[in-house]
């Protein structure tokens, strides 16, 4: 497979590249400002309805393959992945400026999620197939025999995110859970590393033909401003958008496929500022502890991540005062780091810059790069405001994508009450406490539970685990829709509705819902469970 890894800089339509034609465009190394070949040109309005033409028909065949075939593709993609991991992991070091370990680290997760979503299809439980056997002598009418399941909505375009550009990009975990749930893919791959994505389209395409797939069950359509995003949104023959990246972008795509003729649903994950409370007994037993691990998540990966911890609650007093102290030390002395794109860390900057000339906000530590290498180097920064600044100033939730965070300091537990109801809605938040902390602020739980998808207890938000049971969405406008989830199993539900069949004879029905359930997977069958 190593000798077709050649990049050429054309979007991939089916089993065949498009030609070359329309704006070019190239990548970046954000580490040293050179120039990556080649130049990349993005799809032509032809390509694009011929790669939705193309998934529309694949997807009358490919809806019908057995859990057990889509599973045998998902294994595929994740054994060339893993065959072509050096090339793929030396050029996203290129484009993104990410250490080598980090990329082994998101190849790991991208095959493990592509053979954790292999494994639940095989199994068959996750759709929901439910029976109600008629009953023809059933008085005063006659009771019909009803049978449902989940079935997939058709071609999904999935738009890849900077920050991941294995694990929630080309091959991530929208394109596993569309291709698992039965719908071909076209993906929009980020601009920022282009190589990347075509490498990885590349092993995707061969698994396609490796494993007998329709011709369109995958494209990927270069572009590199809105025009081809846009225009796939619009197609009339997709029906349903995956998304990871900023508010505006999202919401701009939200409201494109609101307006379409037939609106389809868009699952958006638009970033998050992931609060922090650290409540009084832990704060007494540990501040300059969770000021060491607070850092440590805030730098990580210089702050490029969605559940990065942009926002702190803390009482005032000793407790906070030391952890303070350590916190602004050790912000202080994070080096510098690399960020994914030099258009990332100006928008970073600029963030900060706008944090620290805001009435109230005390800039408490802000590391400057010397800003010779590349034009994406960026230093922590920590900021600190009160309580009732923060209520005051709605724009003190606006996400910072990058090492920064917000102290709050409250001076009551009203305070920190009304703080916690006046936060939009995040993919996560977080409390460190003891027990008797957690009984004296279940209402403060409460609060937070209807805030956000993911709660977490004496840990950090950055680092999300891949799993059955993970949920990685929450409230608006975290995602677009707060009952869904961009990791974990859960996130094929994204793209399957549900399909009943009335009346209809056994033969004619799917396989999942025959009567002598030949494919033997768990079902609900007179409202009783049985396989």
């Amino acid at each position: 497979m190593n000798a077709n890894l050649k990049l050429e800089g054309l979007s991939i339509i089916g089993h065949h590249r498009a030609k070359a034609a329309g704006k070019a465009a190239h990548a970046l190394n954000p580490a040293t400002g050179a120039r990556l070949e080649p130049d990349y040109f993005a799809a032509s309005s032809a390509d694009i309805d011929h790669a939705a033409q193309l998934a529309a028909d694949a997807y009358l065949t490919y809806k019908q393959w057995p859990g057990k075939e889509r599973a045998k593709l998902l294994r595929r993609i994740a054994e060339l992945f893993e065959a072509n991991a050096a090339a793929i992991q030396e050029r996203a070091n290129q484009e993104t400026g990410l250490p080598l370990a980090r990329l082994q680290g998101e190849t790991a997760r991208t095959c493990g999620q592509l053979r954790l979503f292999a494994t639940l299809i095989e199994d068959g439980w996750w759709l929901d197939a439910r029976i109600d056997r008629g009953d023809p002598n059933r008085k005063p009418l006659p009771k019909p025999d009803v049978r449902s399941m989940l079935a997939p909505l058709g071609p999904v375009v999935v738009f890849s995110s900077s920050n991941f550009p294995l694990a929630f990009s080309v091959a991530g975990g929208d394109t596993a859970s569309a291709l698992a749930a039965g719908c071909p893919v076209i993906v929009k791959p980020h601009h920022g590393h282009p190589g990347t994505s075509e490498l990885v389209a590349l092993v995707v395409q061969q698994a396609a033909r490796d494993c007998g797939a329709p011709e369109g069950v995958f494209s990927m359509l270069f572009g590199s401003g809105r025009e081809v995003g846009v225009a796939l949104v619009k197609h009339p023959l997709v029906k349903a958008v995956g998304f990871t990246g900023s508010r505006n972008g999202g919401r701009a795509l939200m409201d494109v496929a609101a307006a379409r003729h037939e609106p389809i649903p868009v699952y958006a994950e638009m970033g998050s500022i992931n609060p922090v409370f650290l409540l009084p007994g832990a704060m007494r037993q540990n501040a300059e502890g969770l000021a060491t691990g607070l850092q440590a998540s805030v730098t990580l990966g210089v702050g490029q991540f969605c559940t990065n911890p942009g926002l702190v609650f803390t009482e005032t007093g000793a407790a906070s005062d030391a952890f303070l102290k350590k916190l602004e030390q050790l912000m202080s002395a994070a080096p510098p780091g690399t960020m994914l794109t030099p258009d990332l860390c100006a928008a970073y900057d600029n963030g900060v810059e706008r944090l620290s000339r805001t009435a109230g906000v005390r800039s408490a530590a802000r590391v400057k790069p010397d800003g010779r290498a590349g034009g994406a180097q960026a230093g922590a920064a920590l900021f600190v405001a009160a309580a009732d600044t923060f209520l005051k100033d709605r724009s003190l939730m606006d996400e910072i994508f990058g090492p920064s965070t917000l102290v709050i300091q409250w001076e009551s537990r009203e305070q920190m009450l009304a703080a916690a109801r006046a936060l939009e809605g995040q993919l996560t938040a977080t409390l460190h406490g003891t027990p008797e902390d957690l009984a004296a602020n279940r209402d403060l739980i409460a609060i937070l539970e209807s805030k956000a998808g993911r709660l977490l207890f004496n840990g950090y938000p950055t680092g999300v685990e891949v799993c059955h049971a993970m949920t990685h969405g929450g409230p608006y406008p975290a995602t677009a829709d707060g009952r869904s989830t961009s990791v974990g199993t859960r996130a094929i539900e994204r793209f399957v509705r549900p399909v009943c069949y009335q009346g209809f004879p056994d033969a004619a029905l799917p396989p999942e819902l025959q009567e002598a359930n030949p494919l033997k997977i768990w079902r609900l069958v007179d409202g009783k469970v049985s396989s």
